[in-house]
């Protein structure tokens, strides 16, 4: 594919949208998101790169909201690129966009600053809220990668060794710290929903008010808090 690509230039109604950068060196990736994408009202796509040292400087350019990123690539990597990016414009958020067994690259974008990992087998409807819950200031993880993330930090945590219990596990109903504890396990909303015998829309209002409880931002931040507080059976 052409090293870069850029659409919508001086259309007015990017202004009114969500801006999204992608990243891929496949160039059959980009097409399938930007069809995916601006099949949507409220996103469209301000351009393309083929790789992250292009990436960084379209983020520069066009001041992207969201960018869905790929982690191998030429020239410059995702990861390394996913830096750059967090520092130049803090404002802008990354999606890890990725193959399952890139686990070693997800945690290192994590450190430096992705916001959202999801597994390019994503269905089209998980790429679109992820792209959503990005721009609103949320941490979208798909499932199979959230355990992946938790099994790191359970690592980690073993490492450490017993940490003090979080003053904000006393806050919680014994049903949300099995909801909270559910979540850290990577488990969906509606697999909570079926463990529980509660519906999907029950197992939501529970979350916002954990959420609110514990003044986290998303689940992500939710399922370290359970591990961090032993509430993972």
């Amino acid at each position: 594919m052409k090293p870069v690509q850029l659409y919508g230039e001086g259309d007015d109604e990017k202004v009114d949208k969500i801006r999204v950068l992608l990243v891929d060196d496949q160039e059959i990736i980009i097409r399938g998101l930007k069809m995916i994408l601006e099949a949507e009202d409220d996103i469209i796509v301000a351009g393309a790169a083929a790789d992250g040292r292009e990436a960084c400087r379209l983020c520069r350019e066009q001041k992207p909201h969201v960018v869905l990123m790929d982690i191998r690539m030429p020239a410059m990597d995702g990861v390394e690129a996913t830096e750059i990016i967090k520092r130049e414009c803090p404002g802008t958020a990354v999606i890890i966009l990725t193959t399952f067994n890139d686990d070693q690259y997800i945690f290192e974008a994590l450190k430096k600053g992705a916001r959202g990992y999801l597994l390019k087998e994503s269905s089209s409807e998980e790429i679109v809220q992820a792209v959503r819950a990005a721009y609103r200031g949320g941490s979208p993880v798909q499932p199979a990668v959230a355990v992946r993330v938790v099994e790191e930090f359970s690592r980690l945590a073993a490492r450490l060794g017993p940490q003090p219990v979080d003053p904000g596990v006393s806050l919680l109903t014994e049903r949300e710290r099995e909801i909270a504890g559910l979540v850290g396990e990577g488990k969906s909303n509606r697999e909570i929903a079926g463990k529980l015998y509660l519906s999907e829309g029950t197992v939501r209002n529970y979350l916002s008010g954990i959420l609110s409880k514990l003044d986290l931002r998303d689940r992500t931040q939710l399922a370290i808090f359970a591990l961090k507080n032993n509430l993972i059976k």
